[in-house]
């Protein structure tokens, strides 16, 4: 009978703590979904001031065409208060990726206003930037100021930073799922952060309602429904190859021309003067189709038009230059350009619908340059309609093994190469270390 009461207490307690790990995953279950749906008001609130102001530019720079003449002072005036006001702020989404992998320091207030003011003034002069930058700069100050405020621990800070990169990019581009897997996925190359998943998935949700729920409207895009092949799935690896090395060629200008300037302009706010000189010196030759965000070019792809491939070449070296010069503001919706236009160059050529190859690239060129292929295989998916997924993810994964280790963002780990060899933690920290005390350098 002694025996018999010892198993049923035995048993008794193995249920208690059973339940009460249930109790202790609830609890953090809630915790982390209040702190995530925080993160992703900040997100939401700011994307669609952000937004509604960005739109109201966009037309003022489209209506009055002078305007795009005062690139050089605006690159001027705009690099003098990154130098002289910015001081960390100025590292920009590198320094967001660096305080997940090691928090160090609070990521500076001044972030925020900096990054919005500065991309609506890059965008007013029509520099080829675009606007996930600011919405990752952006949710990421207000949110690391909210958790230095309620003085959240590192680990928390650091889990509470992915959301806000989740609520930045969900926000600002109406793809709630896809804004969450990017930000679980963008830190490092092969790994997958999912102990995120649940603050990083609110915060990216809750941005996005919020945005609508404002009345911004973003763009409806055409939903494919392709009739799918093994051929024509083959053509789309292909294209991704082609995607893949795209997005490789932005970085490299980008990262060549970024270096020659800090090696021959030793004044900062000169840089993007020059890069300003440089843009207007490209409009007075080919015209304004690829100043700024590009959208309408972006539209003609997707509607189908038959464009050649120097459209997205151009679009490649209007961007590197606005980059490459320190121009604020983001590069994934000029990728987006890149690859929307490379996909309507490549529709002949490979006999395969126009809109849906331009669709592809669309994402396909961001999932090998920022190393995302599975947010950005889901971004097609809510953007363009499920029936494309295996189009989407096709050439998504090409397109991420051959860009190679590069990658927009400097601090990015490289966890597991693509060769499929785990680094070990030696290795791990050398990498770092490298794009620490090197910005510009990249595994190759």
């Amino acid at each position: 009978m002694s025996g018999t009461r010892r198993t049923a207490q035995r048993k008794m307690a193995s249920v208690g703590r059973r339940i009460g790990d249930q109790l202790r995953i609830a609890a953090n279950l809630v915790r982390w979904a209040l702190l995530g749906a925080v993160s992703g008001a900040l997100a939401g609130l700011g994307s669609w001031c952000f937004l509604e102001v960005l739109d109201r530019i966009t037309n003022l720079r489209t209506g009055n065409d002078w305007i795009v003449w005062l690139m050089p002072a605006g690159g001027l005036i705009l690099g003098g208060v990154y130098h002289y006001v910015g001081g960390r702020a100025s590292r920009g989404s590198t320094l967001l990726l660096e305080q997940i992998h090691e928090p160090t320091d609070w990521v500076p207030r001044r972030m925020a206003p900096l990054i919005v003011l500065g991309t609506w003034g890059s965008q007013l002069v029509g520099a080829s930037v675009g606007r996930e930058g600011t919405a990752l700069q952006m949710s990421g100050s207000l949110t690391d100021s909210f958790a230095r405020l309620i003085r959240l621990r590192d680990d928390d800070r650091r889990t509470l930073l992915i959301a806000a990169l989740a609520g930045g990019f969900g926000a600002v581009f109406g793809v709630p799922v896809a804004g969450a897997i990017f930000a679980l996925e963008v830190q490092s190359i092969g790994r997958v952060r999912y102990e995120a998943i649940v603050p990083a998935l609110t915060a990216s949700v809750v941005g996005d309602r919020i945005v609508r729920a404002l009345g911004y409207e973003h763009a409806i895009r055409l939903q494919l429904d392709p009739r799918i092949d093994t051929w024509l799935l083959l053509k789309i690896a292909l294209a991704g190859v082609c995607f893949g090395l795209a997005g490789a060629a932005f970085i490299e200008i980008t990262d060549g021309l970024r270096r020659t300037m800090s090696r021959l302009v030793s004044w900062p706010p000169l840089r993007p003067a020059i890069g300003g000189l440089a843009s207007i010196g490209l409009i007075a030759l080919v015209g304004r189709d690829y100043t700024a965000m590009s959208l309408p070019i972006i539209d003609r792809a997707l509607a189908g038009d038959s464009l050649s491939f120097a459209v997205f070449a151009l679009k490649i070296v209007f961007t590197a230059i606005a980059i490459g010069t320190y121009f604020p503001g983001g590069e994934v919706t000029p990728l987006f350009a890149i690859g929307a236009t490379l996909g309507a160059a490549l529709a002949a050529p490979l006999n395969v619908s126009g809109p849906l190859i331009a669709a592809v690239g669309f994402v396909a060129v961001l999932a090998g340059a920022a190393n995302t292929p599975i947010a950005c295989t889901v971004m097609g998916m809510e953007l363009f309609g499920g029936a494309a997924a295996l189009p989407f993810a096709a050439a998504c994964i090409v397109s991420y093994v051959f860009a190679g280790h590069r990658s927009i963002y400097s601090t990015q780990r490289l966890t597991v190469d693509k060769a499929g060899r785990r680094l070990d933690l030696r290795v791990a920290v050398h990498d770092w270390w490298a794009h620490t005390t090197h910005p510009h350098r990249r595994n190759r």
